[in-house]
């Protein structure tokens, strides 16, 4: 099959409705740049999709699986459509679009109190008959299983879904060790839904923006001496203001607590044994996150890079301010070193990370 081609555009009526591409078109322009060619298949595809919603409900898993590159506008596409076509579908047609973060969060919970996945799904999708997933992606081995049994449930549901991901649907489950455990559900994917690949050279997160507000108020900033600090609007805690702030059962220690501002130490929060509902809680908990002492990641462990990749793309999708205080420039930061160490999902972090703003040092003689 060619993952590059709509299935569904080849069947589709002459002259297809343009709601999602004008709405495209008009979001576009008002935020001050064009529409990049690259993401035309799947604003086409979009729309396709759009003049199918008032179809009866389908028997199985349909709709589309949107992947490319970092900073290709995947998830504003999904977001254009998914607020263009809310208001058309109608009351029998419930909407949920949710972070793929997220969502695993709450599929591991409702689980685990409910006992079943379909009763985890209805807690989490109620009578949703269109769902977004945003960031699709699957890494680890136990997440991979949930996955596929939460895939199946919603074949078996005839619900239609979007999905973003940064991988073709080959690409899941990277690790050769337990691929070939999630094949059957790559293989569902490809069957039932259409697989656009948003492509161009560009990525859009990297253009300058005069936009500073939510996760651009951050800043990158290295080295993290007392005069960058004051540049970016901080000033590194006492010891007396170490404290704990407590996530379930468990007192997790972070550097301080000033009002709605947390400050956390790299060690603990990466290479120490912290989950992605950690790092939610603190999204939801406070306004803006500080990260002190974050080493080249290249030495460090596998598991520890994943997480700092985690809490980078938590903090970005809840549109929290980040300040990343380093011992190195962010390329130093993610290089890798041989097969060891760093995040799987390099360049995603480098993006998002490149919508902070670099304190960097100033060259000597200016």
């Amino acid at each position: 099959m060619d993952e590059a081609r709509p299935r569904e555009l080849i069947d589709a009526p002459a002259g297809p409705p343009t709601v999602v591409r004008d709405a495209v078109g008009l979001d576009a322009a008002r935020r001050g740049f064009s529409v990049d060619p690259g993401q035309e298949p799947a604003t086409l595809a979009l729309d396709t999709l759009a003049g199918r919603l008032a179809d009866p409900a389908p028997d199985a898993l349909s709709g589309l699986y949107l992947w490319g590159p970092v900073g290709r506008g995947k998830t504003w596409l999904m977001d254009v459509f998914l607020a263009t076509v809310a208001p058309l579908v109608g009351p029998t047609t419930t909407t949920v679009r949710v972070h793929f973060h997220d969502f695993l969060r709450r599929l591991h919970g409702e689980r685990f109190h409910r006992g079943s996945i379909d009763a985890a799904l209805d807690a989490i999708l109620g009578e949703a008959r269109l769902v977004c997933f945003d960031e699709f992606h699957v890494h680890d081995a136990g997440d991979a299983m949930l996955v596929a049994r939460a895939v199946r449930a919603l074949d078996e549901r005839g619900v239609r879904v979007v999905l973003t991901s940064n991988y073709p649907p080959s690409g899941l489950m990277p690790s050769q060790a337990y691929h070939h455990l999630f094949v059957p559900t790559i293989d569902l994917l490809t069957a039932r839904l259409d697989v656009v690949e948003i492509g161009g050279d560009r990525d859009h997160r990297r253009s300058p923006s005069e936009d500073l507000r939510g996760f651009r108020g951050g800043a990158f900033v290295w080295p993290a001496t007392d005069a960058r600090l004051a540049a970016a609007g901080l000033a590194r805690p006492e010891p007396a203001e170490a404290t704990t702030v407590r996530i379930g059962s468990r007192e997790h220690p972070v550097l301080a607590v000033r009002d709605a501002a947390v400050w956390l130490g790299f060690e603990h929060w990466c290479a120490g044994r912290t989950a992605v509902a950690d790092v939610l809680h603190l999204a939801d908990r406070f306004g803006s996150v500080v990260l002190d002492g974050v080493p080249a990641l290249g030495a460090q462990a596998p598991d520890t890079g994943q997480r700092f990749a985690n809490l980078v793309d938590v903090l970005c999708d809840r549109d929290v301010p980040l300040h990343v205080l380093a011992h190195q420039d962010p390329d130093e930061t993610l290089r890798r070193h041989g097969e060891e160490g760093v995040a799987l999902d390099v360049e995603r972090t480098a993006s998002r990370l490149a919508l902070l703003r670099r304190l960097e040092p100033v060259p000597v003689g200016r």
